[in-house]
């Protein structure tokens, strides 16, 4: 999945299911803290995202539940598959996130991943989960929207 963008990022993995499940209402950047034998399988593009999010401990905030495959040569030097990892955020962006998930309600879900300049950074939605009747809405005016768009190339 390496694509590389114009803007010079090369995206590791999206997580198309973040969109579906959660209204989105701020993006930011962060950056992650990764072994070696990691970062190495990063490169690779082993890395899956879809059912992670972030947490406070000890008021830094931490990856759970994200998934980076093991790199064949690492050998005995290898990482946890599932290990908590460390986001980078400036303490006043870590302060504001703690505030509106305590406050607020809100959840931070991991979107993409990507290289920026060499770089391994993470986009997190600071959002708030959909009702079950929100995911019909979705799901019937997609539908909808695929409809018209067949009946405008039929009658063209």
């Amino acid at each position: 999945m390496n694509k590389k963008t114009n803007s010079g990022l090369k995206i590791i993995c999206l997580n198309r299911k973040a969109s579906f499940n959660y209204f989105f209402e701020d993006i930011l950047e962060a950056g992650i803290v990764l072994k070696g034998s990691e970062i190495k399988s990063v490169r690779d593009g082993k890395v899956n995202i879809a059912d992670s999010y972030a947490v406070e401990k000890k008021g830094e905030i931490i990856l759970i539940n994200s998934h980076i495959s093991p790199y064949k040569q690492a050998s005995y030097s290898n990482h946890n598959l599932t290990d908590e990892r460390k986001l980078l955020l400036n303490k006043r962006e870590i302060n504001k996130l703690i505030g509106k998930m305590q406050r607020d309600g809100f959840t931070i879900v991991p979107t993409k991943m990507y290289f920026k300049k060499g770089k391994a950074k993470i986009e997190l939605a600071v959002a708030k989960g959909k009702k079950q009747y929100d995911k019909r809405a979705t799901k019937k005016s997609r539908d909808w929207n695929r409809e018209k768009a067949r009946y405008i190339r039929k009658s063209s």
